[in-house]
């Protein structure tokens, strides 16, 4: 088990243990594993997040089934340990620099201890009566030794500052790249994943909704068997450029993979996000393109849209299951419109 309690105390690890599994039991929690590190975890708090995230559906009297107790692992307990290698790789870096300014403080402690003892000397001299001309020579020289160590300390630790800064420069850089598609601008699905986890704490603390709809291009494939790749790249980069003017700030929107877009509403209920979908379809629909080379007009573009709600508990990966049912239910229904999950449900009665 990867967990940031290896070491800890052996009695106390035991009773830690002991309450996690007397949860589960509770719950009727299966003992595997992965729940078992999920329980422990929660039991000696090690995550906030996952706390909370337990405690509102014990509150609720929340099922703990199969679902459930997968998406609480993925969630909350293996994305931790992949974030604790990313944090391992950053500490390597600042305790080298680290390393380096201290090193060179040690350095400079002992020349100042040699400064303090050759000052110590030519105050015994004064006391001795020594011939002043050779005391004021001595007492310049331990001066100008004294400026050249604290010149030489100040470059140091400046250099030592911009060493600092690069890093804190290309970590901003980084975490923008990770965070970031690369084609069209938009969130990646790391950071999908980060803000689905925090809105999805949120809506279940304040008992708010939270909706996200899902894009495919229509007939995407024809764009690049009869344009090419780079037509198809320009119309995802539209695509994404209208979700940026059209969701809010507090809304996420971030390509999913390969001709799907997704974008995540909180505090907003299906038929909010179904609103908010139908203005992206027709926005969409009534823009044109022309391939760059040539001038050539291309065709509109269209997409079909599938819309879902958060349920109590689950993991973003079950709110896209049946996002993307409703997706494949626009398509099958014609394309370019949109359907939500309550039509799914719909024609599950009517058949």
């Amino acid at each position: 088990m990867n967990s940031t309690f290896d070491e800890v105390d052996f009695g106390y690890a035991t009773a830690i243990a002991n309450q996690a599994i007397g949860l589960m039991s509770e719950q009727t929690v299966p003992p595997t594993p992965n729940n078992f590190e999920v329980w422990f975890n929660y039991s000696c708090g090690a995550s906030l997040a996952l706390k909370k995230a337990i405690d509102i559906l014990i509150g609720n009297k929340h099922r703990f089934d199969a679902s459930v107790n997968r998406d609480l692992f993925l969630t909350y307990v293996n994305s931790q340990t992949l974030d604790r290698n990313v944090a391992n790789g950053l500490s390597g870096q600042i305790q080298t620099v680290i390393t380096s300014a201290r090193d060179f403080l040690k350095v400079a402690v002992s020349d100042s201890h040699s400064q303090i003892q050759a000052l110590s000397d030519v105050s015994s001299q004064v006391e001795a009566s020594a011939d002043p001309k050779l005391i004021i020579e001595r007492l310049v020289s331990e001066l100008s030794k004294a400026a050249i160590r604290a010149s030489k300390l100040e470059i140091n630790f400046a250099k030592t500052s911009e060493e600092m800064d690069k890093i804190r420069d290309s970590l901003q850089i980084a975490e923008k790249h990770s965070n970031t598609d690369t084609l069209t601008g938009l969130a990646n699905r790391r950071a999908l994943d980060e803000f689905f986890r925090i809105s999805q704490i949120a809506a279940m603390e304040q008992g708010e909704p939270l909706s996200i709809l899902l894009i495919d291009v229509d007939h995407f494939k024809k764009f690049n068997d009869n344009f090419g790749h780079q037509v198809g790249d320009q119309v995802l980069r539209l695509i994404a450029k209208v979700l940026q003017e059209r969701v809010r700030e507090s809304d996420l929107a971030a390509r999913y993979g390969g001709e799907e877009l997704i974008v995540v509403l909180p505090a907003t209920d299906l038929g909010t996000c179904s609103e908010v979908a139908e203005r992206i379809r027709r926005t969409i629909a009534e823009c044109h393109i022309t391939r760059r080379a040539t001038g050539e007009a291309i065709s509109s573009v269209t997409v079909s849209i599938g819309v879902a709600q958060f349920q109590l508990g689950e993991s973003i990966e079950s709110l896209i299951e049946r996002c993307d049912r409703a997706l494949y239910m626009a398509k099958r229904s014609g394309r370019n419109r949109t359907v939500t999950e309550s039509e799914l449900d719909r024609e599950l009665a009517a058949s």
